[in-house]
């Protein structure tokens, strides 16, 4: 009997346990379908609302679309800074090339306006579609690549031609005397007080007294004396053992231990000395020996003098 009663309270409980499980399906089933029927009405009425114009519709319409204009906005405004920061790189980038690039060609004596001379351009028009800000920000980024390994050339460049130019304004080739002419050259001649055979060790230039005397390279002044023969004289040391003399001169400007330029005014012409006029001695020693002034100046004449040292002035302030 006991078993009778607990097999048929274990069928019960299992008919039971069905229904509840088929009442959770349905119900679950019925929650889904009003929840899509809600969303579909909701939407019908939502878009029906806002084509027609309703006033409670069309309130959370423009709240929706102002909503989604401000994040737009606020995209587009950080994107624009970004934009902007990076084309305030490059301009920062492009005006120190630019200065650079003008530094440069002024130690290689090509003028900077021709470099700046826009070049033509022109052909057929196909248009093609606008670049994504992807593409544009890919653009931004190969031009600064490209401005910085432009100035690292451009500054390796620089620093070579500046080496040159300053070796070159180390050699005496400058003219020392500009309104003078050549009298007596280097070499034999006979000597006007002895008259004898004697060595000129150097070039004489005819000037009027008091006419500026010029050094023939940068340099500092190693002897700044009175000579027996040389009169007032100055030595100016060029370095690699490279020497220039200023005799016979009337009045010095500049003492021993001065830093000098090319082209400066060191010294007046005049007749101290071992002189029969007023004249510039120059002569050019190289470890002491005397050698040909003529070959040095020669060598200058066809370079522009003038505006290489204003260049190598301007580019030494920079």
């Amino acid at each position: 009997m006991h078993f009778i009663i607990t097999d048929a309270w274990l069928a019960k409980s299992r008919a039971v346990h069905l229904s509840g499980t088929k009442l959770v399906v349905v119900f679950a089933g019925l929650s889904l379908g009003l929840m899509m029927a809600a969303a579909g009405l909701y939407h019908w009425v939502f878009l029906k609302g806002a084509r027609e114009g309703w006033p409670i519709i069309g309130t959370l319409v423009k709240l929706v679309v102002k909503d989604e204009f401000e994040q737009r906005d606020r995209f587009m405004r950080e994107n624009l800074d970004a934009m902007a920061r990076r084309l305030g790189e490059m301009q920062a980038k492009l005006v120190q090339l630019e200065a650079l690039g003008e530094r440069v060609s002024g130690l290689a004596g090509v003028n900077p306006a021709e470099i700046k001379t826009t070049p033509g351009r022109g052909g057929a028009l196909v248009s093609g579609r606008s670049l994504t800000m992807e593409e544009l920000q890919a653009t931004l980024l190969d031009l600064d690549q490209l401005s910085s390994q432009n100035t690292d050339l451009l500054t390796v460049m620089e620093s070579r031609l500046f080496d040159q130019k300053i070796k070159n304004m180390m050699v005496p080739t400058q003219q020392p005397v500009q309104a003078g002419h050549v009298g007596s050259s280097f070499g034999w001649r006979i000597d006007p007080f002895s008259g004898r055979s004697a060595l000129h060790t150097g070039l004489d230039f005819q000037a009027d007294p008091g006419t500026p005397i010029l050094a023939a390279a940068g340099g500092v002044v190693v002897e700044q004396d009175v000579h027996p023969a040389y009169g007032n004289m100055v030595e100016i040391d060029h370095g690699n053992n490279l020497v220039t003399r200023y005799a016979h001169a009337s009045k010095v400007w500049v003492k021993k231990g001065d830093l000098v330029k090319r082209g400066q005014k060191i010294a007046d012409v005049g007749t101290t000395g071992r002189s029969t006029g007023p004249h510039l001695h120059f002569e050019v020693m190289v470890q002491g020996v005397p050698q040909d002034p003529q070959k040095f100046l020669a060598a200058g004449r066809d370079l522009p003098v003038v505006a290489s040292a204003k260049a190598l002035k301007a580019t030494a302030h920079r």
